[in-house]
This record gives structure tokens, C-alpha cells and sequence, in this order.
């Protein structure tokens, strides 16, 4: 026997996700009702706060969530390519006013300075993405770019491809950093190494390499703090 589905009219006015948020504010509801909100309607089987639990129940955590492709989301039974969309733009949203800052130019001061602007766009991705934040002679942050994405437990950049990027928008300097997906932001052998080639090549370019972080769930390392460049 197939267990019941409640739909939304068969849940109590005042517990419903919209009208709760009306009342206690966004802050009070959980990831399911949030969801559900994102997706506005359920299935002809299941209220859109059923199909978000579901959801939740099946990826394992909302940092699966964001690093999913529309294609991953639309393999999840009852989202279609409506519903997978506004749950991307909705996830992109967030992701982009996490990165907000204020009009005026973002200086980098500290190795906290990158970790505040890049913390946020990291720690939740399951692939090492390798990024570098293009500075000018006032530390100004004038670009930034994302250079390779590898695979769960390795990010292969060259120098080339670094300093390329940098050449483009004219950098005086550069930060980079990449993820750990495990949380742990560690150095491994292979990140020193790496940095150590960097920061090489950028002494022979004349574009000097100031930092390498790693990021991890909610913490960094910062290899020019740990003397490891």
C-alpha cells in the first residue's frame, strides 16, 4: 500500500511555508520550506513541501544542492525543467549576493580580505575549482576568473593559463585559491608545488603572486602565512 500524500490545501493555513514566512520572516523556516517556496507547486502526488523533503531526502544536504547541474535536478522525479530552473536561479541568487560588495572598489589588505570574497562561492562546491583574484597597483581587485575545475580530489592549472588571464585585464598582482570538497583545508604536497611554480613564473613575468589559499568548509589556509611560499 502506497503511503498517503497530503497536498498543500490539506495542510493548516497559518503552518503553510508562504504564509509562515509572512508571519515569522524567512529566518524562521526550514531548508524544506524555503524549497518549497523556490519550487511554488508540488506534483498531482505531493504538496511542493512533501516534494522538497523529498528532495532534500534524496541529494543528502543542501551543498549537494548547489553544486547540481539542471540536468542532475530535472533525474530527481517530479522536477521538470521549469521547477530545476527556478531552483538554479534561486541557488544563483544567493550566490551572487553572498559575493555583493559595497560600489566601491574591494581591496586586499590580508589573506582574510580574499577568504572574505571568495569563502562563500567555494566551500559548498564538490569539484576543486582553481580561481585567481587580478589585482592593480592599489590592491584593487579588478578581475576575477575561475581557470580549472578538476576532479573531486585534484585542480591541474598551468602558469600559462594564469598569467594569460592576468595579462589580459592588465594585473599588477594576483591571489589565487582553490577548494578541498572534503572541508579540510589542508595544503597537500601537490598545492606547494604548485605554488612554488607559480609564484616562479611570476617573478620571471613580473606579475607577482601575493598569496595561494585554500578553502574550506568555513576556514582557509593561507600558504604565505604558513611560509610555504
Amino acid at each position: 500500500m502506497e503511503p498517503q500524500m497530503y497536498m498543500l490545501r490539506d495542510i493548516p493555513h497559518q503552518e503553510r511555508p508562504r504564509e509562515r514566512m509572512l508571519q515569522y520572516g524567512a529566518s524562521a523556516l526550514s531548508h524544506a520550506e524555503l524549497l518549497a517556496i523556490l519550487l511554488r507547486t508540488g506534483t498531482q502526488r505531493e504538496s511542493a513541501i512533501h516534494l522538497a523533503q523529498r528532495i532534500l531526502n534524496q541529494v543528502g544536504s543542501l551543498r549537494r544542492l548547489v553544486d547540481m547541474s539542471i540536468q542532475e535536478l530535472m533525474a530527481i522525479k517530479g522536477i521538470g525543467s521549469a521547477k530545476a530552473v527556478q531552483l538554479k536561479a534561486g541557488i544563483e541568487l544567493g550566490q551572487r549576493l553572498a559575493r555583493t560588495r559595497m560600489d566601491e572598489p574591494v581591496v586586499i589588505r590580508s589573506p582574510r580580505d580574499a577568504a572574505d570574497v571568495l569563502m562563500e562561492q567555494l566551500r559548498y562546491l564538490q569539484k576543486e575549482h582553481f580561481v585567481c583574484l587580478f589585482l592593480n597597483t592599489k590592491n584593487h581587485i579588478i578581475a576575477q576568473e575561475t581557470l580549472s575545475i578538476g576532479s573531486l580530489n585534484a585542480s591541474i592549472v598551468h602558469p600559462r593559463e594564469v598569467f594569460r588571464a592576468a595579462m589580459k585585464c592588465s594585473s599588477a598582482s594576483l591571489v589565487c585559491a582553490h577548494n578541498h570538497p572534503s572541508g579540510d583545508p589542508k595544503p597537500s604536497p601537490e598545492d606547494i608545488s604548485m605554488t612554488s611554480r607559480l609564484k616562479e613564473a611570476g617573478e620571471i613575468i613580473g606579475i607577482e603572486v601575493l598569496d595561494h589559499l585554500i578553502i574550506g568548509d568555513g576556514e582557509f589556509v593561507s600558504l604565505k602565512e604558513q611560509g610555504l611560499m
